[in-house]
């Protein structure tokens, strides 16, 4: 970490409630320091009846850009002056950039999900992808996969609200990307079956499986899964999900969703400094432990 603040020191920040127990004011700090740049990085814990302030404030104080995390992905988006593509798609934004007090929203989940997967060692563009989920994390990722080339995506979530509102995601890829999207109801094993015949890569993109619940996983029937296929999890507590134990034992090549939080750390990082962090390090002092 950086030892000492002088009079031209650029400020970045996270906002977000909770935010103590980000890991985001150490990974950025740490490449500031290694690159020799004068930039801090801090975390202020703002509730969503003041972020409009906050953002004001630091766009007052000249702050190079923000990382914005839970509750406040969906509300910054009033409160930027531009959105980027994936940001637009996504509605959501987790990392913005102030260029002269104009704000740009951008979403770097999905960025940081397609790298994790290159850095595990797979390339999937031009393959067939099965995606579990149709939240907030599902949306950057489906919306990234698209764009970079995925030859068609599945996405399969219960029926509900958010179902519903992943209509009009898979409307717009259709239309913007040369993705194929198609929307399938988890109940739907027939459909399921063949999704994760043809796929490349099935990713769960939900919450289930995640500690403390850790017996749970959406697929239980290891029959459903085939050597040829990377099976991933956006869950890194704990490291191996019940779904991916599962895949391991099908023979499955699989991986966690901890580099995703890197990756896209280290994309808000280039959006800021114009520099690529350091990831080899940072991956070595904060994540490979």
């Amino acid at each position: 970490m950086r030892e000492n603040i002088t009079g031209h020191t650029t400020l970045t920040a996270l906002l977000g409630s909770p935010v103590a127990h980000s890991i985001s004011p150490m990974m950025h700090n740490e490449a500031f320091l290694q690159l020799g740049l004068d930039y801090a990085y801090l975390a202020f814990d703002v509730d969503l009846e003041h972020l409009k302030d906050a953002v004001d404030g630091l766009k007052v104080l000249n702050c190079r850009g923000f990382n914005c995390t839970m509750p406040h992905k969906t509300l910054i988006c009033e409160y930027v002056d531009h959105l980027s593509q994936a940001a637009s798609l996504i509605g959501a934004v987790n990392t913005v950039v102030n260029d002269n007090g104009i704000l740009t929203g951008h979403n770097t989940d999905g960025i940081g999900y397609m790298q994790s997967v290159s850095s595990a060692g797979f390339d999937i563009i031009g393959e067939e992808m099965t995606l579990l989920g149709t939240g907030g994390a599902a949306t950057a990722i489906a919306v990234q996969a698209a764009l970079d080339g995925v030859k068609k995506l599945n996405i399969f979530n219960r029926r509900g609200a958010s179902f519903d509102r992943a209509r009009t995601l898979v409307d717009s890829l259709n239309k913007q990307t040369n993705c194929q999207v198609a929307l399938y109801d988890i109940a739907d094993i027939t459909s399921l079956t063949t999704s994760l015949k043809n796929s490349r890569i099935l990713t769960n993109a939900t919450s289930v499986g995640m500690a403390p619940n850790t017996e749970q996983s959406i697929i239980t029937d290891k029959s459903l899964f085939h050597p040829d296929l990377i099976v991933s999890d956006i869950i890194y507590n704990p490291e191996e999900t019940l779904l991916l134990r599962l895949a391991k034992e099908a023979g499955c090549d699989t991986f966690n969703g901890l580099y995703m939080l890197l990756y896209q750390g280290a994309e808000a990082f280039r959006i800021w400094t114009g520099k690529d962090m350091p990831v080899s390090l940072i991956k070595e002092k904060y994540f490979d432990r």
